[in-house]
């Protein structure tokens, strides 16, 4: 019998594991996850340079979440707003910012990442799982 990819039917957040906003991000979603439709990886673990390669991105270039979902990537903005789609209550009604242009939308995302060790701080290493989490996390 074969087993199941660990990321079938999983939507794979891919995150600066040492950046605080992006570890927020991680700890905002997983609260807000109760079905566990995500999975998670930092940019600097080697699965999500596996993932990073697999989509032809750049691993040495973390300025940007990536979400994969269904086999395809997402960046900046897009990946945020995929992400707020899958979750309950009201935050599907973020993809309401979908009518402003890409462009426009990264323009805002790539200004805060530009500025997110700064703003919010850097850790030293990558956030570590509790291990009632680390199975959500590739590695």
């Amino acid at each position: 019998m074969d087993t199941p990819h660990p990321l079938a039917g999983k939507v794979l957040v891919l995150f600066d594991g040492v950046c605080n906003l992006c570890n927020g991000f991680v700890q905002f979603v997983i609260q807000r996850d109760p079905s566990a439709r995500f999975m998670f990886a930092s940019l600097q673990s080697e699965s999500g340079r596996q993932q990073l390669i697999k989509f032809g991105i750049n691993p040495d270039v973390m300025n940007s979440l990536v979400i994969i979902d269904n086999d395809k990537a997402y960046l900046r903005s897009s990946g945020v707003l995929r992400v707020a789609g899958y979750l309950p209550g009201g935050w599907p009604a973020v993809k309401v910012f979908k009518i402003i242009p890409t462009g426009i939308r990264d323009w805002l995302y790539n200004l805060i990442a530009a500025s997110r060790y700064r703003w919010f701080g850097k850790r030293d290493s990558c956030w570590l799982p509790t291990p009632s989490l680390k199975a959500r996390f590739l590695d």
